[in-house]
Parts: structure tokens; sequence; C-alpha cells
């Protein structure tokens, strides 16, 4: 492989905003919810690299066959793979995609086909675009990828604020995280947080039922959280995490006092045991992504409330890690029930690219 950006490529990152910016020269996409994909092919070859250089090529062959067939011989392009279902995008079962077993990929290839909309234009041919602004970038991403092949897209892509902030709400329903700002003179700054991302928040009152040791060894790194459905039971509904070095020290101390006898009549005590954490079922199975990574946990008696904030759920979980607000001394464990969760009604995903069509059109011209 002989490109002008050769991988690996750090994707160009973005730092969250708490709304939607207005103002001369931004650009709006939706944020899509699946794995970031930088697409390298040159002639025969093509490779999938993801956002942490693991390349996901074999993971998923389908779109290795079809980006062959939708780009040009020689480009780089910047996306995303995601799953898409009636119901909208679903994290979950693209996540079942990676599997280390060949025949078990093969399979899932032809049962849950993945899709790949493309959002940048890093090189094409013997050139390197990464300095060109935004618009030319994009300009140039319209006219050489075919999108009239099932399961290939093309963001659709906005500069006016009003239509972007309908997007947000509208389609969230679809799994959609929520708007994407990019200036449109912006050149492609390898890992560097230069774009901004408004994204869907929330909170919710959960119970603290354990925690995971920071790398660190000395600190708490996460809070194990927990929900009561309608019959009672408590379940895993993610984690509360990205604390400051200070704030892990301070929690080991608060948590200490619910460490003693935490096993003995926990909901999730089964989960302790080495064999059934073996089963990937949570909260300390061996994940898909991480591999090796160390997902052991200390149960905490099951009396802590905290109030913590989160983006969406998706299938009973917070789809991404939720942040500690506070602790809630005035709430009980049995009060945090799913009830509280707020229900997005769905949305039709073709929608958002029939209803784009005319906002895209000519949208990069500054």
């Amino acid at each position: 492989m002989d490109l002008p950006v050769m991988p690996p490529v750090k994707p160009m990152l973005a730092k969250p905003a708490p709304e939607i910016p207005r103002g001369a020269g931004m650009s709006y996409e939706p944020k899509w919810d699946g794995f970031r994909c930088i697409v390298f092919r040159d002639g025969d070859e093509l490779e999938l690299g993801s956002r942490n250089e693991r390349p996901l090529t074999r993971y998923f062959p389908e779109l290795v066959e079809l980006l062959a067939q939708a780009l040009p011989q020689r480009c780089v392009v910047d996306g995303e793979i995601v799953l898409v279902t009636d119901k909208g995008l679903d994290f979950d079962v693209l996540q079942q995609r990676l599997h280390p077993a060949e025949s078990r990929v093969r399979k899932l290839a032809n049962e849950t086909p993945a899709s790949f909309v493309a959002f940048d234009l890093l090189a094409i041919d013997d050139t390197d675009l990464t300095p060109e602004p935004f618009s030319e970038r994009r300009r140039r991403l319209e006219e050489i990828i075919d999108t009239a092949l099932a399961r290939v897209h093309l963001t659709p892509l906005t500069t006016d604020a009003d239509v972007a902030q309908d997007w947000f709400t509208r389609f969230e329903g679809a799994g959609f995280d929520g708007v994407m700002v990019k200036p449109l003179d912006l050149p492609y700054q390898q890992d560097k947080r230069v774009m901004l991302k408004v994204k869907h928040e929330r909170t919710a009152d959960c119970v603290v039922a354990g925690f995971r040791w920071h790398k660190d060894g000395v600190g708490v790194g996460s809070l194990l959280l927990g929900l009561f459905d309608d019959d009672g039971r408590m379940h895993h509904v993610g984690v509360a995490s990205s604390f400051t070095a200070a704030r892990r020290k301070e929690l080991v101390t608060e948590l200490d006092p619910l460490r003693a006898n935490a096993l003995a009549d926990h909901p999730w005590r089964e989960w302790a045991d080495a064999q059934a954490q073996a089963t990937g079922k949570m909260p300390g199975g061996v994940s898909r992504w991480t591999g090796t990574k160390d997902l052991s946990w200390e149960a905490l008696r099951p009396e802590l409330v905290a109030e913590v904030r989160y983006e969406h759920v998706m299938s009973g979980r917070f789809r991404h890690g939720g942040r500690l607000v506070r602790f809630r001394s005035d709430r009980t464990p049995e009060s945090c029930t799913y009830a509280q969760l707020d229900e997005v009604a769905p949305a039709e995903l073709s929608a958002i690219f029939d209803e784009a069509a005319a906002a895209t059109k000519g949208a990069t011209t500054p």
C-alpha cells in the first residue's frame, strides 16, 4: 500500500459543547453511534482502521467487498461503521461483530451486515487533502463516493443551525448520539479535539452496588450502577467514571464503610464468582474489544444512591459511561427504578437521509 496518507491514522476528535453553536462558517452533521473507521484503499488493497489503531478489516469482510465497489482506486476516507436495524442503529449488535472465530465472523457478516457512513476525505490519488479546508474535502468526497450501493452512505450535512437542532431533537430515537459541528475552513488534524460534539444528556438516580479499581491501583476507577425493574430485581445499568486523581482517592475512603460483608445479600453475588465472570455477562466479564483488560470488581452493600449524568439508554443500559453528579442521601435504593428514564420515540432512519438531501446540496459552499 502506497498512499499520500498512510495507516495508522489517528482520527480528528471533538470536544463536548453544551448546545449547538451558531455562527457563520459552521457545518453540522448527525453524530453516528458506531465504530469510527478510516478506510485506506490502494487498488486491490483495502484496510479498515479503527480509532485506537486496531484494524477492523477481518471483522467486516462484507464492508471490504462493498467499499471496493463504492470508492475510487486510491483514497483515504474517514467515517463510521454502523449496524442499521428496523428500530434504528444498534450498537449492542455491532459489538457482537468483534468475534475471534473466523467462522463466526463470516456468519455474522451474513446475518447482521454492517453499513458505512462517510464524512471526510483525507486523500485521493496522490493528493494529501488533510491541509485543505473541510469545505473542499467534503466537496471532493461528494464527487468520489458511490452511495447508490446499499449500506454505503454520505453523512447528511447542513450549515443551518435550526436544521441541526431539528435533527438533534427528532432523530435521537433512531439511535443517534447528537450533532457534530465542524468549521468549514478546518484542516484535518489527527488526534486533535478541534471539532465540537453536542450530545444528549440526562440524569438518573442509581444504586451504587460496586466499583472497579483504577489502573493506578490506589483509587476508584468507576462506580457500578444498578436500577430496579418492575419485579424488584436490580440490574447492572452501567458505570460512572472519569474522576480526577484526587477524587479517585476520596472515593476509596467514602465507599470503604460499604465494603464489609457486601456479598452476603448482594443481588449480584453470583457475578463475583470467576466462572460467572468468564461468561462475559456483567459486571466482570471479558470484553471482546478490551481483551485481557481486568474487569474484576469490588462489591458494595447496595445502600448508596448516586445522581448520574448519562446520554441515552440502549437495551436497558447506559450506552456510554455516566458521570457522577452527586450522592443522594435523601433517596432510598428501592426508589431507583427504570421508570425514571426517558423513553425516546423511535425514528425512521431513512428520513435522516431523505430530509437532509436538500440541505446537503451546496451546504459546503462558503
